[in-house]
């Protein structure tokens, strides 16, 4: 945790943190999945995600304001890629590694679609962004590890910021607004990316992160740069 609150890009200690804490929480959540329609319809199609969202071209010839254009820009803007975020789980062996084809790919799909999370939830990759979308997480998927990096990263940037940013309330809000969302990861992202990013949130019922934006206010009227890598 140590090493991750001093970079939070260090995506392998995430990785680490979380397979440490979660115990047998991707175990109940597959299970979960598997006892829905939609999880049942994703699990037949068992499509592997990077190669796609990583075909940027065509993404690009979607509608502005769709969730692929939306995801797109995102991920060149911030110089990211699904391929990445794979190879980075993969530089330690990992406890999915060893049990049925099946658990692998949900573990994999769950890693796939996080930085669609954040396109969907609205929350951004600051420091803030990061630990409310963990929120928003752990309140559809649970597991301890999650909470725990989400509850410490939300109480070192409140170290940070002004009192009235009110870093506990967007911690909340990232918690209320997964847990009164329809699960992301039923959904069919492939079908999803040619929507209105609107119209998709309010299809699965994502409210909007108000004390998110809130507090980022607060930060520039105080001088902080909400993105700076100081918070």
């Amino acid at each position: 945790m140590k090493k991750l609150i001093t970079n939070k890009e260090d995506t392998e200690q995430v990785f680490e943190i979380i397979e440490a804490l979660n115990g047998k929480a991707t175990y109940r959540d597959f299970e979960r999945f598997m006892a829905t329609p939609a999880g049942q319809a994703e699990y037949a199609k068992r499509i592997h995600l990077p190669p796609i969202l990583d075909h940027h071209e065509p993404l690009h010839e979607l509608p502005e304001g769709s969730v692929g254009r939306t995801y797109v820009e995102f991920m060149e803007r911030e110089g990211l890629s699904a391929a990445g975020l794979v190879a980075e789980s993969e530089k330690r062996p990992g406890k999915l590694r060893g049990h049925n084809d099946d658990l692998l790919w949900y573990g994999n799909r769950l890693r796939d679609t996080h930085d669609m999370y954040h396109i969907l939830s609205g929350y951004g990759r600051d420091a803030l962004g990061e630990a409310a979308l963990l929120g928003f997480t752990h309140s559809q998927h649970g597991g301890l590890g999650v909470s725990f990096i989400c509850f410490m990263g939300g109480r070192q940037i409140a170290k940070r910021v002004p009192k009235e940013a009110d870093i506990p309330g967007v911690i909340k809000e990232g918690r209320q607004n997964g847990k009164t969302a329809k699960r992301l990861i039923e959904q069919d992202i492939i079908s999803l990316l040619p929507r209105p990013l609107e119209e998709v949130r309010e299809e699965l019922n994502i409210k909007p992160p108000v004390a998110y934006h809130r507090a980022h206010e607060v930060m520039r009227a105080h001088g902080l740069d909400p993105y700076s890598d100081g918070l």
